[in-house]
Protein backbone atom coordinates (compact mmCIF):
# COMPACT_ATOMS: atom_id res chain seq x y z
CA UNK A 1 0.00 0.00 0.00
CA UNK A 2 1.32 3.29 -0.64
CA UNK A 3 1.04 6.60 1.51
CA UNK A 4 0.18 9.79 1.19
CA UNK A 5 2.02 11.19 -2.40
CA UNK A 6 1.71 15.27 -2.16
CA UNK A 7 -0.70 18.10 -1.52
CA UNK A 8 -3.20 18.26 -4.45
CA UNK A 9 -5.06 21.53 -3.82
CA UNK A 10 -5.97 23.66 -0.71
CA UNK A 11 -9.32 25.08 -0.40
CA UNK A 12 -10.12 28.19 1.45
CA UNK A 13 -13.25 30.15 3.36
CA UNK A 14 -13.39 33.60 2.24
CA UNK A 15 -15.44 36.33 2.98
CA UNK A 16 -15.89 38.50 -0.29
CA UNK A 17 -15.24 35.75 -3.33
CA UNK A 18 -14.85 38.90 -6.08
CA UNK A 19 -11.98 40.32 -3.46
CA UNK A 20 -10.12 36.85 -3.15
CA UNK A 21 -10.25 36.04 -6.93
CA UNK A 22 -8.96 39.42 -7.49
CA UNK A 23 -6.22 38.44 -5.47
CA UNK A 24 -5.66 34.75 -6.25
CA UNK A 25 -5.57 35.45 -9.91
CA UNK A 26 -4.00 39.58 -10.05
CA UNK A 27 -1.53 39.07 -8.04
CA UNK A 28 -0.40 35.36 -7.67
CA UNK A 29 -1.35 34.54 -11.73
CA UNK A 30 -3.87 31.46 -10.94
CA UNK A 31 -6.50 30.36 -13.29
CA UNK A 32 -10.06 30.93 -13.08
CA UNK A 33 -11.32 27.43 -13.83
CA UNK A 34 -15.16 27.03 -12.74
CA UNK A 35 -17.05 29.96 -10.65
CA UNK A 36 -19.98 27.78 -9.47
CA UNK A 37 -22.80 30.54 -7.21
CA UNK A 38 -24.99 27.84 -6.32
CA UNK A 39 -22.43 27.16 -3.80
CA UNK A 40 -20.21 30.67 -3.93
CA UNK A 41 -17.36 29.13 -4.81
CA UNK A 42 -14.45 29.12 -7.40
CA UNK A 43 -11.57 26.64 -8.36
CA UNK A 44 -8.33 28.22 -9.65
CA UNK A 45 -5.51 26.20 -11.36
CA UNK A 46 -2.17 27.44 -12.22
CA UNK A 47 -0.84 27.29 -15.31
CA UNK A 48 1.88 24.83 -14.80
CA UNK A 49 -0.50 22.51 -13.21
CA UNK A 50 -1.82 18.99 -13.65
CA UNK A 51 -4.25 19.02 -10.87
CA UNK A 52 -7.85 19.71 -11.28
CA UNK A 53 -7.68 22.29 -9.72
CA UNK A 54 -5.37 23.80 -6.96
CA UNK A 55 -7.31 25.57 -4.94
CA UNK A 56 -10.98 26.28 -4.24
CA UNK A 57 -12.69 29.57 -2.54
CA UNK A 58 -15.68 29.44 -0.68
CA UNK A 59 -17.47 32.66 -0.05
CA UNK A 60 -19.14 32.85 3.49
CA UNK A 61 -20.19 36.52 2.97
CA UNK A 62 -19.23 40.01 4.99
CA UNK A 63 -20.96 38.28 8.19
CA UNK A 64 -18.17 35.83 8.75
CA UNK A 65 -15.81 36.53 11.23
CA UNK A 66 -12.37 37.53 10.52
CA UNK A 67 -9.44 35.35 10.37
CA UNK A 68 -7.50 35.31 14.08
CA UNK A 69 -4.06 34.81 13.63
CA UNK A 70 -1.74 31.93 15.92
CA UNK A 71 -4.72 30.01 16.57
CA UNK A 72 -4.90 26.06 16.14
CA UNK A 73 -5.77 25.80 12.24
CA UNK A 74 -3.65 26.16 9.64
CA UNK A 75 -0.83 28.32 9.29
CA UNK A 76 -0.18 28.85 5.73
CA UNK A 77 -0.03 26.87 2.16
CA UNK A 78 3.03 26.76 0.28
CA UNK A 79 3.87 27.19 -3.49
CA UNK A 80 6.83 26.50 -5.08
CA UNK A 81 8.00 28.26 -8.01
CA UNK A 82 10.44 26.87 -10.72
CA UNK A 83 13.70 29.41 -10.18
CA UNK A 84 14.50 31.92 -8.00
CA UNK A 85 13.87 34.73 -10.62
CA UNK A 86 10.02 33.66 -10.36
CA UNK A 87 10.28 33.88 -6.54
CA UNK A 88 11.80 37.29 -7.09
CA UNK A 89 9.12 38.40 -9.51
CA UNK A 90 6.06 36.85 -7.06
CA UNK A 91 7.75 38.54 -3.86
CA UNK A 92 7.73 42.13 -6.25
CA UNK A 93 3.92 41.17 -6.96
CA UNK A 94 3.14 40.63 -3.38
CA UNK A 95 5.37 44.23 -2.49
CA UNK A 96 3.19 46.19 -4.95
CA UNK A 97 -0.08 44.92 -3.37
CA UNK A 98 1.06 45.30 -0.50
CA UNK A 99 0.82 42.04 0.66
CA UNK A 100 4.20 40.72 1.89
CA UNK A 101 4.57 40.00 5.60
CA UNK A 102 7.86 38.20 5.06
CA UNK A 103 10.87 36.04 3.46
CA UNK A 104 13.68 33.93 4.41
CA UNK A 105 15.81 31.67 3.57
CA UNK A 106 15.69 27.98 5.37
CA UNK A 107 18.82 26.34 3.95
CA UNK A 108 17.27 23.96 1.56
CA UNK A 109 14.10 26.32 0.40
CA UNK A 110 13.72 30.33 -0.06
CA UNK A 111 10.93 31.66 0.64
CA UNK A 112 8.60 35.02 0.55
CA UNK A 113 5.44 35.44 3.01
CA UNK A 114 2.27 36.98 1.93
CA UNK A 115 -1.43 36.89 3.39
CA UNK A 116 -4.77 37.05 1.02
CA UNK A 117 -7.13 39.72 1.90
CA UNK A 118 -8.62 37.72 4.34
CA UNK A 119 -5.92 37.25 6.27
CA UNK A 120 -5.28 33.66 4.83
CA UNK A 121 -0.91 33.25 4.86
CA UNK A 122 0.74 31.72 2.37
CA UNK A 123 4.69 30.98 1.23
CA UNK A 124 6.05 31.08 -2.12
CA UNK A 125 9.01 28.99 -1.97
CA UNK A 126 11.91 27.74 -4.52
CA UNK A 127 13.74 24.71 -3.63
CA UNK A 128 17.56 24.45 -4.18
CA UNK A 129 18.89 21.76 -6.18
CA UNK A 130 18.76 18.50 -3.73
CA UNK A 131 22.75 18.12 -4.63
CA UNK A 132 22.58 21.91 -2.83
CA UNK A 133 21.20 20.98 0.61
CA UNK A 134 23.93 19.76 1.94
CA UNK A 135 23.62 20.13 6.13
CA UNK A 136 19.98 21.30 5.84
CA UNK A 137 19.03 17.49 4.08
CA UNK A 138 17.74 17.24 7.87
CA UNK A 139 17.49 20.52 9.53
CA UNK A 140 14.95 23.04 9.59
CA UNK A 141 16.39 26.79 9.95
CA UNK A 142 14.69 29.93 9.17
CA UNK A 143 17.63 32.74 8.30
CA UNK A 144 17.51 35.60 7.03
CA UNK A 145 17.07 35.68 3.02
CA UNK A 146 20.02 38.00 1.33
CA UNK A 147 17.86 37.54 -2.17
CA UNK A 148 20.23 39.69 -4.63
CA UNK A 149 22.86 37.04 -3.39
CA UNK A 150 20.99 33.79 -3.82
CA UNK A 151 19.58 35.05 -7.53
CA UNK A 152 23.53 35.77 -8.44
CA UNK A 153 23.88 32.65 -7.67
CA UNK A 154 20.93 30.53 -8.67
CA UNK A 155 19.43 32.63 -11.56
CA UNK A 156 17.88 30.53 -14.09
CA UNK A 157 18.26 27.22 -12.70
CA UNK A 158 14.73 24.96 -13.03
CA UNK A 159 14.21 22.79 -10.21
CA UNK A 160 10.57 22.17 -9.68
CA UNK A 161 10.79 19.17 -11.59
CA UNK A 162 13.24 17.67 -9.64
CA UNK A 163 12.41 14.47 -8.02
Amino acid sequence: MAGIRRLNHAVLFVSDLDRALAFYTDVLGFGLLSREERFNAAFLRTAESTNHHDLGLFGLGPSAAPRQRAQVGLYHLAWQVDTIDDLAAMREKLVAAGHLSGESSHGATLSAYGYDPDGNEFEIMWMLPRTAWGEYESKAVVERLDLEAELDRWSGVSTAHES
